[in-house]
């Protein structure tokens, strides 16, 4: 029976990460980092892709699952005939070795106990050599191994380890899974009591620096341990999820690669970790920044590895058969190649809004923004992908025009307001001219609205973050009409697509149609607080809240006529939405943000 994205918990250990299905099973692990081959690859197939499955044998009920407080150690409990039990999962945060633990806990009675460890290495598509060294069974294959450790007497045979094993009230049965390269030794044996200990330590340590207080608070956190989660911390740089190819559509085929790095999630992914408090998070992720996209302004990428590869080409895997029968299941992204203009925007504000929030003035910084700017004064007329990656003609969108009188603003304050230099006036001009061609294009004075873009008859959800940039101000009649508009458009029984990709006008060169877009929901959200209607702000917030799984994890989209989640998951840019959401819905208005002007500038 498939498994529903809802039913996965997440664990981690900052430099990659595991989904743990409700029955029990480790059904996607990539090794050593987010975005490595697969070696568990059950989601996107079936178990011969590779699997850990640990639960009760014979008949059991998942009772309950939860976090240990604030961190990210997953607790699942188990009731069966003979008693009553609890796994608890985790990675611990050691950098020497990517590791999976997974301790047995016996509550109540004799509970007989099944795990079968069925490791597929490169996404499922070789099966190990495994053999018994000491303590440890080993799976190797190729440049990859695989040491399990525990009390427990495991047999193997053709690639797969499986043992039974009885546990009883008050004993504690440790499995210990590490990894590294196959032609090194085994990595150092950890104390799996100790790791627990010290990892919920750390959660809590990490969590303790929240500053944000308010009605929310505990969507607030978990959505920041989630966010810290997907944060690859030996660079910085934040996943946009930890899966790829789960479709925005069952059985469709908007199946996209999202174990890397999007800059144009820098604003908002600052926003939300400024405004918290985690001002060293912040400070990494603008230091990546600098290092990734060094060089020349105009071959910037939209999207790069966690290391800052630039380099991503798209491949398909026809030996999977994808979520749900959803294929093709693809690794890299064909996106890291298109031109979107509003990035160039998005990472001048980003690194605008570090600055204002306090960060310490980078010389490299002020450097690289200037040279941006160079390239954006002769780019800004150009056509371009969009937001939304469109894979059809490059057009004159909106949004990408908005971004771009955003960077050249953030330019300009730079000077005005901190001191810095630049020819300030040239830049005053441009940020002028870049408003007039938006207001005169791309606005549909017959209908009151925005549009998605230039000519165009439809409209898209990011024409909501004209006022959070300082475009236009809230009261403006212009966003205001836009605002409804979107919401008659894209409403999608209470929440928003990006688009009607099956709109004449708005073609994004793909078939078929696609779920709600969280993130778009969260910024009707703060659209809706923006423009005066809190109350009905703060219900649409309380919807979205409810579509979290029981874990408090979102994933990219949501189909409200199947009532689940789609997309790949944990999604950073949901998360980030619900962070900003609440923290403008807890008392300030988001024109008051940093980084957004409530008057707008002509």
């Amino acid at each position: 029976m498939a498994r529903r994205i809802e039913d996965y918990g997440l664990i981690g250990d900052l430099q990659t990460a595991a989904l743990v299905g409700r029955d029990g099973s480790v059904d996607w692990l990539c090794l050593p980092r987010f975005d490595s081959p697969a070696c568990f690859a059950a989601l996107l197939d079936d178990d011969r892709a590779g699997r850990w499955l640990l639960a009760p044998s014979g008949r059991a009920t998942c009772t309950g699952r939860r976090y240990r407080g604030d961190s990210l150690v997953l607790e699942t409990e188990w009731e069966t005939p003979e008693g009553s039990v609890v796994v608890i999962d985790f990675m611990p945060v050691r950098g020497e070795s990517a590791d999976v633990v997974r301790i047995v806990a016996g509550r109540s009675g004799r509970v007989r106990m099944q795990t079968t460890l069925r490791p597929r290495f490169d996404y499922g598509q070789l099966r190990p050599w495994t053999y018994t060294e000491g303590d440890d069974l080993v799976a190797v294959a190729g440049p990859d191994a695989l040491w399990l450790r525990t009390p427990v007497p495991v047999e193997q045979h053709d690639g797969t380890a499986r043992a039974e094993f009885r546990v009883g009230a008050g004993e504690r049965i440790p499995f210990v899974l590490s990894h590294g390269p196959s032609h090194r030794p085994r990595p150092r044996p950890l104390d799996p009591e100790a790791a627990l200990a010290n990892t919920e330590t750390f959660w809590a340590d990490w969590i303790g620096r929240c500053d944000y207080t308010g009605r929310w608070d505990d969507a607030v956190r978990r959505s920041l341990i989630t966010l810290k989660a997907l944060t690859y911390a030996p660079t910085g740089g934040i996943v946009a999820a930890a899966t790829t190819s789960l479709p925005e559509k069952l059985g469709g085929v908007r199946n996209w690669d999202y174990r890397y790095t999007w800059l144009r999630d820098a604003t908002f992914t600052l926003q939300a970790l400024l405004g918290t408090g985690y001002v060293h998070e912040a400070r990494a992720w603008r230091d990546w920044l600098l290092r990734a996209v060094a060089g020349d302004p105009a071959d910037l990428r939209i999207m790069y590895g966690l290391d800052g590869t630039r380099r991503l080409p798209e491949h398909e895997l026809p030996w999977l058969s994808g979520y749900e029968g959803s294929a093709p299941v693809r690794i890299g992204n064909a996106a890291a190649d298109q031109f979107q203009l509003d990035v160039w925007g998005e990472v001048l504000d980003g690194l605008h809004l570090a600055r204002e929030a306090g960060m310490p003035h980078s010389a490299d910084a002020w450097s690289l923004q200037r040279g941006l700017l160079d390239y954006l004064e002769g780019a800004w007329e150009e056509p371009d992908n969009g937001l939304w990656e469109v894979r059809t003609t490059r057009r004159h969108f909106v949004h990408s025009k908005v971004m771009a009188w955003a960077g050249v603003d953030s330019a300009v304050r730079a000077v005005e307001q901190q001191g810095l230099d630049g020819p300030v006036d040239r830049w005053r001009a441009l940020r002028s001219e870049i408003h007039a061609d938006v207001c005169a294009k791309g606005y549909d004075a017959e209908r009151g609205t925005f549009t998605q873009y230039y000519g165009s008859r439809g409209l898209d959800a990011a024409l909501l973050l004209i006022p959070r940039f300082g475009f236009l101000g809230w009261d403006d009649p212009r966003v205001i009409g836009t605002v409804e508009a979107v919401r008659r458009q894209l409403d999608e029984d209470g929440l928003l697509l990006r688009y009607r990709p099956e709109a004449e006008d708005t073609d994004d060169g793909l078939p078929g149609a696609e779920g709600a877009f969280l993130a778009c929901s969260f910024w009707l959200v703060d659209a809706l607080n923006g423009t005066g209607r809190r109350t009905e702000a703060t219900r649409s917030f309380e919807r979205l809240l409810g579509l979290r799984n029981d874990l408090g994890l979102l994933s990219e989209e949501y189909d409200p006529r199947a009532g689940r989640q789609l997309g790949n998951v944990p999604q950073a840019f949901s998360h980030v939405g619900l962070v900003n959401a609440a923290r403008h819905l807890s008392g300030t208005h988001p024109a008051e943000q940093p980084g957004s002007d409530a008057a707008g500038r002509p």
